[in-house]
């Protein structure tokens, strides 16, 4: 397969993500601009790549996807929630989040992916009401959470983090149990990881998922912080 070289003066176009090549990469270049960002979700692709390297554009398959309603919360979680460990909130500490996710090392993992452009281009979404926060905090301070895209009934994940026990785990649970509520269809976990299985993701081919995505886009999007006071979509 091909790998396409995308263009610099149309941000909105994408090749089809069927020709991402068997390891998930469809193209590379561009820019992270907001309107090539937010194209590129609306069509099940998202930028991955490493610092020094030229952007790249993924769209694999099988899709790593969490359907609200199957989300599983272990007995040992679901204590933890219930004696409220942690205060979870909502877009109050966005830039910290993502730094967070960039700076704390993960098992198995050396350096990031959260390139210094990544970071400036979610804080734009975040300014413009993409991008959201979910945030764990313990006596006044952040010990965890996570990132992502929101668009339609959709949620793309992007990364999260923890500075304490199920910090992370608890913004997750929380953030899956609002999208419930809010009537989202998936979230999108992008490729399994063990944490995310375990909360009842599931392996779906990319027909499937872009058939999925493709009716949550039809629901509006909660644009905007999501604050207890800014719940309504836009």
């Amino acid at each position: 397969m091909p790998i396409y070289l995308l263009s610099d003066e149309h941000p909105e176009l994408f090749p089809p993500p069927e020709r991402a090549d068997k390891s998930g990469v469809l193209a590379v270049g561009g820019d992270l601009r907001p309107e090539r960002l937010l194209a590129a979700y609306s069509r099940g692709i998202f930028p991955w790549y490493s610092e020094g390297d030229p952007i790249l554009w993924h769209s694999p398959d099988p899709r790593f996807v969490l359907e609200p309603d199957q989300l599983h919360v272990g007995r040992s979680l679901h204590k933890t929630m219930n004696r409220g460990v942690y205060e979870v909130r909502y877009d109050t500490a966005f830039a910290r989040v993502i730094e967070e996710c960039g700076r704390v090392p993960r098992p198995g993992q050396t350096g990031t992916w959260i390139t210094d452009e990544m970071l400036r281009a979610y804080i734009t979404l975040h300014e413009l009401g993409f991008a959201h926060s979910v945030e764990a905090w313990a006596e006044g301070e952040l010990k965890g959470g996570l990132y992502g895209v929101s668009l339609g009934a959709a949620f793309f994940g992007e990364s999260m983090f923890a500075l304490a026990p199920d910090a992370s785990k608890v913004a997750f649970a929380s953030s899956v149990e609002r999208f419930k509520s809010w009537g989202f269809q998936l979230i999108d976990c992008q490729v399994e990881t063990e944490h995310l299985a375990r909360f009842g993701a599931q392996h779906w081919p990319r027909k499937k998922f872009l058939a999925a995505l493709a009716r949550a886009l039809k629901e509006p999007t909660r644009r905007g912080k999501w604050t207890e006071t800014a719940t309504q979509p836009a």
